[in-house]
């Protein structure tokens, strides 16, 4: 039997009483939804997928987007985040994957630099490190509705520029290629953004400036928001276990990896991303 239990008292509940390895039925897969919208973050655990399965599911959200070139799956359904080369051993340090891993510690919005980012993700524990490696989300609804009223009002109509290029380049100069630099030049989104349960800040490593302030005084209002939103209050730390699935929303979440051994163990994690629509600015209060 379906059953959703709140993990923390802000967001995040566990989905069990389902096999995903069929698709669920309406009525339940309506629950789903619903629960998705209110929690923000869903934990299934127990779900031993394969790739079909989980596009099969992942769709049922809607429609997926493509990897993006120069990541592990380009052209595909599929993201891998993996540590584990092609020859099936750990990786160096110095190998691009592995560099993506390393990005990924920042906390982020998966697509936030696409013109269209991504409304959800969805991510399969296939294999995990016995320790760290965790993945963290943070809910930016959550930290918007508690923002004191100078932030509250310094984040009204305000516009970000996201900039793929500089957010890689600030973890490693060469982690971005001029090829990519080109395929995803800066865009811009709403500081605040609409949503069914109420509006929620958008930022994360690809924020770059805020437009209309100097770069220095854009800069240390993201900080600041960032350093707010981030607090162990508005977060919620997902320990990995074999074969969990974990759904959440792009638009009303941050979320970052937690490092782990990654020249000694190995973690394997495959990602379906679901595409969204043009992100709506909240309304200004």
């Amino acid at each position: 039997m379906l059953q959703i239990q709140p993990i923390e008292p802000l967001f995040a509940a566990r989905v069990t009483g389902l096999d995903l390895r069929r698709l669920p039925e309406d009525a339940a897969f309506a629950r789903l939804r619903e629960a998705f919208e209110r929690y923000s973050v869903l934990v299934f655990p127990d779900q031993a997928i394969d790739d079909a399965a989980q596009v099969a599911f992942s769709e049922r959200f809607g429609p997926l987007e493509t990897t993006r070139a120069g990541a592990n799956g380009a052209g595909g359904k599929l993201i891998v985040l993996t540590n584990i080369g092609p020859d099936g051993r750990i990786a160096p340090p110095t190998d691009k994957q592995v560099l993506n891993n390393r990005a990924n510690q920042s906390w982020h919005h998966d697509s936030s630099f696409k013109p269209v980012p991504a409304r959800a993700s969805m991510l399969s524990a296939r294999e995990i490190p016995g320790e760290g490696g965790n993945t963290e989300f943070a809910s930016l609804r959550a930290a918007y509705a508690a923002l004191p009223e100078d932030l509250r009002a310094a984040v009204q109509d305000r516009t970000v520029v996201h900039d793929f290029g500089w957010s890689r380049s600030r973890v490693e100069p060469a982690l971005v290629t001029e090829a990519e630099r080109a395929d995803w030049p800066p865009v811009r989104h709403p500081m605040v953004v609409a949503g069914a349960h109420g509006p929620a800040l958008y930022l994360g490593a690809h924020a770059r400036m805020v437009e209309g302030m100097a770069e220095a005084e854009g800069r240390a209002l993201i900080d600041r928001l960032m350093a707010f939103a981030t607090q162990p209050r508005f977060v919620y730390s997902h320990r990995w276990a074999p074969h969990d699935l974990v759904l959440w929303d792009n638009r009303a979440v941050l979320h970052r990896a937690t490092p782990f051994r990654s020249v000694a163990e190995r973690r394997h994690m495959v990602r379906t991303t679901i595409a969204g629509e043009e992100p709506r600015r909240a309304a200004a209060e």
